[in-house]
């Protein structure tokens, strides 16, 4: 399955160690993640010398050739908010994990779009159990 994992980059890196386990059980389990490199820790380097421009035309074609969408949302982010949007506009199936305890805008979690599925999470573990029983009402 190809999938588009989306995360906070410039909103805030302090989730960068969950973004990587999401992300790693996500290939383990054999999917394409087509965000993969957003997990890194050295993405912010990376993505500096690619113009906003590039970024986004790069980044909505990752939306539309991705079958579903993954965000970690504990961290606002305006791209992540516009993944989103845009996931649900094309009628692809999006999660949103979030920290238990952890603010996230009234936007994503009262939505009512039937391919939304919002969660919260107390650790790792239970961020990927949410995930597999996602993806597998997908199969």
């Amino acid at each position: 399955m190809n999938i588009y994992f989306s995360c906070s980059l410039t909103g805030g890196r302090d989730d960068q160690s969950v973004y990587a386990a999401l992300v790693g059980y996500l290939l383990a389990q054999g999917h394409n993640v087509l965000t993969a490199h957003l997990a890194q820790p050295e993405v912010m380097v990376e993505e500096q010398v690619i113009s906003p421009r590039e970024v986004y035309e790069r980044d909505i074609a990752w939306v539309k050739e991705a079958d579903v969408l993954i965000a970690e949302v504990s961290t606002p982010s305006h791209g992540v908010g516009y993944e989103i949007a845009l996931a649900l506009t094309l009628s692809k199936p999006v999660l949103c994990v979030y920290r238990q305890n952890v603010r996230v805008s009234k936007m994503i979690t009262g939505n009512t779009e039937p391919t939304l599925r919002v969660a919260a999470y107390d650790e790792e573990s239970t961020a990927l159990r949410v995930i597999q029983k996602f993806l597998e009402t997908l199969s």
